[in-house]
């Protein structure tokens, strides 16, 4: 009667129709997505190699973007090498597993440069000194022969970067195979050195380093310099009579690689983990008070905001783009913030800056420290007490930033003491007070971000 009716498929049927048709769409949305990570990876590839840090203060910098670990999603983001040994270096590598892969992360190959002050080369030496101390248990020696001493440290090298650090930390960290020899330090052998030092009140001095105090007491120091003197002294002979004072002038070269032997010592005589610690609170106390950065010529920041500043968006603008070739160098502590305005500062006021410009063209403790890409707060202060990176399979390389806020400058007074002593004024780690339209710190509580980096995105915090 007008044509047969058609017959509705089966509801089974139709469920795998539909399911093929789903799978087909997915396919082909999976291919567009694959396409674009391999475009976006392309694009990365690109601008890393085409990345050149300027370090002229004439012109504004490019934005800084570092090379990035391989992803997470593709191959494995962190993941162990074969590592070619020599077989001729006597270390006991196996005592220190877990101090060597902290060692790699702390110098992770891409971040080593950047956090090389404060993080990266302090655990690097103690690494070292912990090695050489730990091993002395067999040997009875704090020291390594020049020969051993290349093969040794190109051994370490090469355990580290096969967990990933930099390939060039000898150069980022200025070491080389003479730091792991005894130098010019007469005594280097167990027996010579118990003999000489006064082994209980060393290690009663060293023996817990407090993180805060021991930078202003310098309890521990002063007992490391003492028992340094001591075996610069020793000479194979009966020690001299003269004063431990003056043989600090005579005999600098000398006293510091008795320094090292002290604290390889020291290193043998505590668990890897208490000794890490101990040589990581003393290296702080010198990472500190020094300003790491360079500083470009002023010429351009003074001429436009010497004297009587008659434009003031002409002397900001110099001003940030003085600042901006700062923010490419590297991390630093929020200690090091303070000193570092405190330079610049100076140098400012001594090519006829008066104003208080930090203040006028808002520049903050955080500006002086690496910058992350396309983010208004950008800036990440380091702790002013020793920290590791940290290693997350997920999120990758990650660090902890303190004072990620917008805490002022402080413009130097007149009467302020010079860079080159520890101002004793500063509450270690105090920091300047946040205003009250800032958002800082609260009490004694600091806020804390991590900052990550992986493949295909610029440097962010949280």
């Amino acid at each position: 009667m007008g044509g047969s009716q058609l017959l509705s498929p089966p509801p089974k049927l139709l469920a795998a129709l539909l399911f093929l048709l789903w799978m087909q769409e997915f396919y082909k949305l999976d291919n567009i997505l694959l396409h674009s990570f391999a475009l976006v990876n392309q694009q990365n590839e690109e601008k890393e190699k085409s990345l050149m840090l300027d370090a002229s203060p004439n012109s504004a910098p490019q934005p800084f973007l570092p090379l990035f670990a391989p992803s997470p999603m593709g191959t494995p983001f962190f993941h162990n090498t074969t590592p070619k040994l020599s077989g001729r270096c006597t270390l006991n590598f196996p005592s220190v597993d877990s101090l060597m892969s902290t060692t790699a992360v702390d110098c992770w190959t891409s971040f080593a440069p950047f956090l090389a002050n404060v993080i990266c080369c302090p655990q690097f030496q103690a690494t070292l000194t912990i090695l050489i101390g730990q091993s002395s248990k067999e040997t009875g020696m704090l020291a390594l022969d020049s020969t051993h001493s290349k093969y040794c440290l190109s051994d370490i090298q090469q355990i580290l970067g096969s967990q990933g650090a930099n390939s060039d930390l000898q150069e980022i960290c200025s070491i080389h195979s003479s730091n792991l020899t005894r130098g010019s330090c007469p005594v280097y052998d167990i027996n010579g050195f118990e003999s000489v030092v006064d082994s209980s009140r060393l290690l009663s001095a060293c023996g817990k380093v407090d993180p805060v105090t021991e930078c202003f007491s310098q309890i521990c120091q002063n007992a490391v310099l003492e028992a340094a003197n001591k075996l610069a002294l020793r000479d194979g002979e009966l020690m001299a009579s003269f004063s431990i004072q003056n043989s600090l002038i005579e005999h600098p070269s000398k006293i510091d690689s008795c320094r090292r032997i002290v604290l390889r010592w020291l290193s043998s005589r505590l668990d890897t983990a208490s000794a890490k610690q101990f040589l990581r609170r003393l290296s702080n106390c010198n990472v500190n008070r020094v300003c790491p950065l360079d500083f470009p010529d002023i010429k351009g920041v003074a001429e436009n905001c010497g004297n009587m500043i008659k434009n003031n968006t002409a002397c900001c603008q110099s001003m940030e783009n003085y600042v901006s070739h700062l923010q490419k160098q590297s991390f630093i502590t929020n200690l090091q913030a303070l000193g570092c305005a405190s330079f610049l500062g100076r140098k400012l006021q001594e090519m006829n800056v008066s104003t208080n410009i930090y203040s006028l063209c808002q520049i903050t403790l955080k500006d002086f420290s690496l910058q992350a890409v396309g983010t208004q707060e950008s800036g990440c202060l380091l702790p002013s007490l020793p920290s590791d990176v940290a290693f997350d399979p997920s999120s990758g390389i990650s660090f902890t930033c303190d004072l990620n806020d917008n805490i002022a400058a402080p413009w130097p007074s007149a009467s302020q003491i010079s860079s080159s002593s520890w101002n004793k004024s500063v509450n270690f780690p105090a920091l300047p007070a946040a205003t009250s339209s800032q958002f800082g710190l609260i009490a004694a509580d600091m806020m804390t971000c991590s900052c990550w980096c992986s493949y295909g995105t610029e440097i962010g915090c949280t």
